[in-house]
């Protein structure tokens, strides 16, 4: 494709990002963490599967890089979905467990 038309689609993705990012509530904002890390957990399982394929150097170490990235993604996502999880219950009264 295009440099030109792939940057278009680059910087849209960027703008409505943005866009639609700012407008969610908080409330909000745990679920749609799920939910991100399911579209991470999927480009883990796709950059997994480009590693495998016979390409050239450079390829390997975007695919290596993706699945470094998706990784953090994922288990930091994780990390604070529980975290904000964690708000949500009731304290102990008195020290009991």
């Amino acid at each position: 494709m295009d440099a030109v038309y792939l940057t278009f689609v680059f910087v849209l993705a960027i703008f409505l990002g943005f866009e639609l990012i700012s407008k969610v509530p908080s409330t909000l904002h745990t679920p749609l963490m799920s939910g991100s890390n399911a579209i991470s957990g999927i480009t883990l399982i796709g950059a997994l599967a480009s590693l495998k394929s016979e390409h050239l150097g450079f390829a390997i170490f975007l695919s290596t890089l993706a699945v470094v990235f998706a990784t953090i993604n994922v288990v930091g996502g994780y990390a604070v979905t529980n975290r904000m999880l964690e708000m949500f219950k009731k304290k102990d009264e008195g020290g009991k467990k």
